[in-house]
């Protein structure tokens, strides 16, 4: 039988976001006592209890917030003024933020693609590889390094997205690049961008515009060309400039979570 650390651990390996809710003092009379324990996924699904009623409703609001915002919080609960609960008791519980791994993948397994994923692999992001030519996969070197080879058009249905998941589209074609992009462009993503010429870029932006694939301001959040233009050569350099640009983009969105998570913290305060 799973436990909810199970249940966690099956989450994260969705790439789901979640929060782990402890109960970590009381005081009078309460359901539950100190080191009950609940799991709230970003989906709002929940694994475990702190007691149930309307301060477990409570809880789980509480908890989507802290995923939502990325930053874990103390609450305090008093449960017949807060909750009309008679047992009339209090609880304090620590909602800790658990961020699912941040994922990377990339959609090609050419010069770039293997460069990039080694790049990636060393900097703690699960790197998932996408291509349907298994001999150019297999040169890559890492062990570590999720490779699938299928065609996209049959992996990407089955590929779960979010805030945690970066994309870097590289194939050997511009069509299936196009294909690629259409499809993760409407989905939720940290990082999303393709490789390319200034023409290619162009000529991408006008076709998803015109087929009502995407509004140019969509368009205009993809990384394309990707990476910084640091007048890169060989692939590993090409690889380095496209791996700064996707921590660039990660850190910055860490620290714009922990600004706006801090500046609601001093309103309730407050």
């Amino acid at each position: 039988m799973k436990n909810i650390f199970d249940e966690m651990h099956e989450v994260l390996k969705r790439g789901e976001h979640c929060a782990l809710c402890t109960i970590v003092a009381t005081k009078g009379s309460t359901p539950l006592k100190a080191g009950a324990k609940m799991v709230v996924t970003s989906s709002g699904k929940i694994f475990g209890t702190i007691g149930g009623g309307d301060l477990e409703k409570t809880v789980i609001e509480n908890a989507l917030n802290v995923i939502n915002i990325g930053q874990s919080e103390m609450y305090s609960h008093n449960l017949l003024q807060q909750h009309g609960m008679c047992c009339g008791g209090s609880v304090s519980i620590f909602i800790d933020f658990i961020s699912a791994p941040d994922r990377l993948y990339i959609f090609g397994s050419g010069h770039v693609g293997r460069a990039l994923g080694e790049v990636m692999n060393r900097l703690s992001f699960e790197v998932y590889v996408i291509d349907d030519r298994k001999e150019e996969l297999d040169k890559m070197r890492s062990s570590e390094i999720h490779k699938l080879p299928f065609h996209h058009s049959e992996i990407l249905p089955r590929l779960p997205f979010g805030k945690n998941v970066y994309v870097a589209v590289m194939t050997r074609d511009h069509t299936m690049d196009r294909e690629i992009l259409a499809s993760c462009i409407q989905r939720k993503y940290g990082y999303l961008g393709m490789i390319g010429s200034m023409r290619k870029v162009e000529v991408t932006r006008k076709m998803f515009i015109s087929g009502c694939i995407c509004t140019a301001e969509e368009f205009a959040a993809v990384d394309t060309p990707m990476g910084f233009n640091i007048n890169a050569q060989s692939p590993e350099e090409i690889a380095i400039s496209i791996a700064a640009k996707i921590i660039q983009v990660k850190n910055t969105a860490f620290s714009v979570s922990n600004i706006e998570a801090a500046q609601k913290i001093n309103k309730i305060t407050k």
